[in-house]
């Protein structure tokens, strides 16, 4: 059972989401936070599989949250799961810098958002596709003289670990690179398990940042 913590100010969409995990056999919300304070004590206290974080709360905001449970410095991280709004790139960029491992768009389809629990809590990560092309443009052109990912470089990666690493830059999922590629699922999770340490990062999002940083994929025309 994967055990998750909803922190979202709203009651609406705090309560949608909690009837929208329970309603799934393998998940189980343990907990409901209304603002930052209380989402960073339930966390701590609860340690759910993933914590499931509005941006904008009171008392603390999701990134300040987030940097306590998931930022580099963090012994034992717990995987954060962000959801934000296409009006909100700046709030974004400080989910990235601050270790999540994924980000939606609120308004995302329910199997979407449960999905991307799973992939989150299994340690896999994900990034809405649909944020991807103007997301990680903008991210690398404000942050370019910050880097924020990783430390190491793309010449110790093999052939087909950079051809991974581009194709998940793309946004695609471990299935669709494998489909790609021609290859078993496992085989692409074998790769990123490989991939991550290599690039000194800690989830498949960060690895995407740090291909757009380090100018491994070419930055994707404004749109």
């Amino acid at each position: 059972m994967i055990r998750v913590l909803i922190a979202d100010d709203q009651p609406l969409v705090r309560a949608g989401l909690t009837a929208l995990v329970n309603l799934e056999s393998d998940l189980e919300v343990v907990g409901e936070a209304t603002n930052g304070i209380q989402a960073l004590a339930m966390a701590r206290e609860l340690r759910p599989d993933v914590a499931c974080l509005d941006i904008r709360m009171p008392g603390q905001d999701g990134i300040t949250v987030a940097r306590a449970l998931c930022g580099p410095d963090v012994e034992d991280p717990i995987p954060v799961l962000v959801l934000t709004t296409f009006d909100l790139d700046d709030y974004v960029f400080g989910a990235l810098e601050a270790g999540v491992s994924g980000f939606l768009l609120k308004d995302a389809e329910p199997d979407v958002i449960t999905m991307a629990i799973r992939q989150v809590a299994a340690g896999n990560g994900t990034i809405d596709q649909t944020l991807t092309r103007r997301i990680m443009r903008e991210f690398v052109q404000r942050r370019s003289l910050q880097p924020v990912s990783g430390s190491g470089s793309f010449n110790v990666l093999t052939g087909r670990e950079r051809e991974i690493l581009l194709l998940l830059a793309q946004g695609m999922s471990n299935e669709a690179i494998a489909r790609e590629l021609v290859v078993e699922t496992s085989t692409v999770k074998s790769h990123l398990a490989r991939i991550l340490p290599k690039l000194g990062v800690q989830s498949r999002l960060q690895a995407v940042v740090w291909a757009y940083q380090n100018r491994f994929v070419d930055l994707p025309d404004a749109q």
